[in-house]
């Protein structure tokens, strides 16, 4: 999967005694800068205020009627100030911008401090956070406090205020499908779906043996269908499986695809067990990382708040999420454990595409022979991110970590899809996921991007997130 970076619009701020002349090339430095970085960019003409920028009350309400006229069509602001800026025209402009708002201030050269050059946006930029402050607008400060568009620095900055758009964005728009009802035996799993419509998350619920009559309606001559077998064939390896598991399988996996499009789903949670074991004789294991692979989280064990997690953090890291048991301790070492599922991990995130197997644990209640599906391999080493999401007494409530997916081995004979997480301070961890109610299942994605998804989820979301390892 590949992240479409997010679309900013361009806000410059002046101060009438401060030189003016700087602002024409911050008009040229910082959408060259963004351009380079792969964003596309919204901007004001350069004629619509006096000196291309905005200095007053009334140049910040064109502003704001600019952004009105646009609305959805960006992702993101950056309020960029060449020189100290007017933070009244600033207010005026951004009140209702709706979206993320990076400040960015340039930096005094100190052969240019002379009353020609100098910038003084060093200063400027504590009176824009403190007006903001005042007024209850939302906004990102990152480090350094003055930093020039064509700096290192300043491409970090923006790597991670993208990151912050991308997942605000996902949050605000998503509709997430339930697959079928919760298994009785799991309450673990428990939501509250109001809470997440007033938060603006969306959950379409569609009914398991609805999708199982699609499935045996599905005919082999369906074009839809012979796509479907050959990207499981390419995704990962079917040797010794059944004909009829991959048949049916393909089939569930269309009726999916279908589903998703029809409600315009962002994730799904499905209900993935016992029914379509003895109905279909299948685990959808396979086809929920498949679906992971390419950017839409599909949780199991209608696991809706993981799934919304696993969303999250995909979009906040660009590359896929899965969820995942905390199964295991790891020997004697206390800050590393063994992190499992049956085969939702997308292959993106595996050291190997894996293999195919029947369910080991299942095939003991429904038999053998009636659930393939599972993916059977071992999680790629690499940095990680994991999250998870629950609702409590009508509030969305987060938890969020950094850690590691080791090269440690694990005994071959382990079922499924597993890897050995190294995670600082792991024991404080699994007592706050313990003691304040949280499930059994973690979300995670490849990378570190915890900071971003923190202050999208805090600062314009205003949601309850902690960080355990910080504790």
């Amino acid at each position: 999967m590949a992240a479409s970076k997010s679309k900013f619009a361009l806000f410059f701020g002046n101060r009438g005694f401060f030189p003016a002349s700087l602002q024409g090339d911050a008009r040229e430095e910082l959408p060259g800068a963004l351009g380079e970085l792969g964003h596309e960019i919204l901007m004001m003409e350069a004629e619509a205020t006096r000196h291309g920028a905005v200095e007053t009350v009334q140049e910040g309400q064109q502003f704001a009627n600019f952004l009105r006229e646009h609305r959805g069509d960006y992702d993101g602001v950056i309020l960029c100030l060449p020189n100290f800026g007017d933070e009244n025209g600033a207010v005026a402009a951004l009140k209702d911008a709706g979206v993320p708002i990076l400040v960015q201030a340039y930096p005094d050269d100190l052969d240019k401090m002379g009353p020609a050059l100098r910038r003084d946006a060093f200063c400027g930029k504590f009176s824009i956070m403190d007006v903001f402050y005042q007024h209850d607008i939302e906004f990102s400060a990152l480090k350094p406090h003055t930093v020039h568009p064509t700096s290192n620095q300043f491409k970090q900055n923006i790597e991670h205020f993208d990151r912050v758009c991308r997942t605000v964005k996902s949050f605000r728009k998503m509709v997430v499908g339930a697959i079928g009802a919760r298994t009785t035996a799991f309450k673990t799993v428990r939501f509250d779906e109001v809470a997440l419509q007033r938060a603006g998350i969306t959950v379409e619920t569609v009914d398991l043996a609805d999708v199982i009559a699609r499935v045996n309606a599905v005919p082999i001559a369906n074009g839809a269908y012979q796509r479907k077998v050959e990207t499981l064939q390419h995704y990962t390896s079917w040797q010794g499986v059944p004909e009829y598991a991959l048949e049916n399988i393909a089939k569930l996996g269309v009726v999916l695809d279908e589903v998703i499009c029809e409600f315009a789903m962002d994730a799904i949670a499905i209900r993935c067990w016992l029914e379509l074991q003895q109905q279909l004789g299948i685990s959808p294991c396979v086809l929920m990382g498949q679906l992971n692979n390419t950017g839409i989280a599909a949780a199991c064990e209608v696991d809706v708040t993981n799934a919304v997690a696993m969303q999250l953090l995909s979009d906040a890291s660009g590359a896929p999420a899965t969820v995942l048991d905390w199964n295991n301790n790891y020997g004697d070492e206390e800050e590393k454990c063994i992190l499992f599922h049956c085969g939702p991990v997308p292959r993106e995130l595996m050291a190997t595409p894996g293999q195919i197997s029947d369910h080991l644990i299942l095939s003991t209640t429904v038999g053998e022979n009636h659930s393939f599906g599972c993916v059977v391999g071992r999680i790629a080493p690499a940095a990680i991110t994991f999250a998870s999401m629950m609702t409590d007494a009508g509030k969305l409530k987060f938890y969020l970590g950094e850690g590691h997916i080791t090269d440690d081995a694990i005994p071959a004979n382990f079922f499924g899809c597993a890897g050995v997480a190294e995670i600082d301070r792991l024991q404080d961890v699994l007592l706050h996921v313990g003691r304040q109610g949280y499930r059994h299942h973690v979300s995670l994605t490849r990378g570190h991007c915890m900071a971003a998804v923190q202050e999208a989820l805090q600062t314009y979301l205003d949601l309850e997130v902690a960080i355990p390892q910080d504790a």
